[in-house]
């Protein structure tokens, strides 16, 4: 496998990240019909890591933080070929690091992803409680 490069990129373009999210499977659980939405997501973003193999994207973790307090890593994405080798644990380290290692880190797994957290030192917590987005008028 060639070497895979991480970097902060703040100008990600919206097309790379919707064919990175169909590519990880993350794509089910994200607007990706709502261009608008996706290009704001990454507008609005305090922290974007990629991973890539030459120039190709194979992962991307993309955070909201504070820089003080608390770190929301709001997407986490590898693809699926390129999974099991340490990449979605390096983003992560790499957002953290970015944000701010006085931050706590948050993030809601993905259904599949649930017992992948844990095995990288990742703490459960218990008490979670959200209020559904309303989807933005295509």
């Amino acid at each position: 496998m060639r070497e895979v490069s991480y970097a902060i990129e703040p100008k990600l373009q919206p097309e790379e990240f919707l064919d990175l999210l169909v590519r990880s499977t993350l794509a089910e659980r994200r607007p990706i019909h709502e261009s608008d939405t996706i290009r704001n997501m990454l507008r609005n973003a305090s922290v974007i890591v990629t991973a890539r193999i030459g120039t190709q994207l194979v992962g991307i973790s993309r955070a909201i933080s504070d820089f003080a307090y608390c770190t929301y890593l709001s997407d986490l994405a590898v693809d699926v070929h390129h999974q099991r080798r340490g990449i979605g644990k390096e983003l992560i380290r790499r957002t953290h690091g970015a944000a701010g290692l006085q931050t706590t880190l948050i993030l809601l797994a993905a259904p599949l992803a649930r017992e992948y957290y844990p095995r990288i030192g990742m703490t459960a917590h218990d008490s979670c409680w959200t209020i559904p987005r309303e989807p933005a008028s295509v």
